[in-house]
C-alpha cells in the first residue's frame, strides 16, 4: 500500500519544489522510490492474471522519473508532485494502449487507453470504430465498466466528424475522438485501503475489453 510518509514527501516537496530541499531531503526521495516501485509490484500482482498480456511486464519501467522536463513550460519547478504508473504490455515507446494510475492528494484517479496516439495509430482505431461500432459501444455499455468510468473523455476532441468518414456515421462522436481514455477520479480515501493495490487492479481490469478492442485495431495491416 502507498506508505504515508510517501505522501507526506509528495506534499512537502509540493510546497518546496527546489533542488536545494530535495538535495537534502535524497534519504526521503529513496524511501519514497522504494515504495514507488512496491506499489507498482502490487497492482502487477492482481492485475496480471486479469490482463495476461502484462505477464512480462517490468514493474520499473512503469515508474516515470521524478524530474519534469521545463524546456517547453513556463513552469519550471523541477520535480513532479505525484506518483504516475503506466502499464502497458509491448516496448516503451509503442503507441499500445495501457493502464495509468495517478496518485496526488486531492486530485488521483486512474485511466486506461490510448492518450492522443500519432496520426497513423489514430487512423487504425478510427477505421476499427468505423467498421465495428457495435463492438465498442457494447463495451462501453457493459455494466463493470459503466460503473467504473462511464462514457469515453471527451477532452480535445474535435467539433466535426474527421475527413474521410461519414458525417452521419452511426458512431461520430467517438470518431471525433484524438485519446481514447476511460477515466475514474479517486478520492483521498483509497490511500487508507489496505487492500489498495487490489482495489486499483479490480477497476482498471473493467477497462480491459477497451484496451483488447484498441490493440485489435492497431493489428490491422495498413490500408
Amino acid at each position: 500500500m502507498i506508505e504515508k510518509e510517501s505522501l507526506k514527501f509528495l506534499g512537502d516537496l509540493a510546497k518546496n519544489n527546489n533542488r536545494d530541499w530535495f538535495l537534502e531531503n535524497k534519504k526521503r526521495y529513496e524511501a519514497y522510490k522504494k515504495n514507488y516501485l512496491e506499489v507498482i509490484e502490487g497492482i502487477l500482482k492482481y492485475l496480471v492474471p486479469k490482463d495476461e498480456s502484462l505477464a512480462q511486464v517490468d514493474a520499473k519501467k512503469c515508474m516515470f522519473r521524478i524530474n519534469r522536463d521545463i524546456r517547453f513550460s513556463k513552469d519550471k519547478s523541477p520535480y513532479k508532485t505525484h506518483m504516475g504508473i503506466w502499464i502497458m504490455a509491448g516496448q516503451k515507446h509503442e503507441w499500445n494502449p495501457g493502464y495509468y494510475v495517478h496518485i496526488e492528494k486531492g486530485k488521483s484517479f486512474i485511466a486506461a487507453g490510448i492518450w492522443q496516439p500519432v496520426p497513423e495509430t489514430l487512423k487504425k482505431i478510427r477505421k476499427e470504430i468505423e467498421f465495428f461500432h457495435e463492438d465498442l459501444e457494447a463495451i462501453l455499455n457493459e455494466k463493470k465498466f459503466k460503473a467504473e468510468f462511464g462514457p469515453l473523455s471527451t477532452e480535445d476532441s474535435l467539433k466535426t466528424t474527421p475527413k474521410g468518414f461519414e458525417k452521419d456515421h452511426p458512431a461520430s462522436e467517438h470518431l471525433k475522438l484524438k485519446s481514447f481514455i476511460a477515466r475514474q477520479s479517486l478520492p483521498d480515501a483509497v490511500f487508507d485501503d489496505k487492500n489498495f493495490e487490489k482495489t486499483i487492479a479490480d477497476k482498471l481490469s473493467a477497462a480491459k475489453p477497451l484496451n483488447d478492442f484498441l490493440s485489435r485495431s492497431l493489428s490491422n495491416p495498413e490500408d
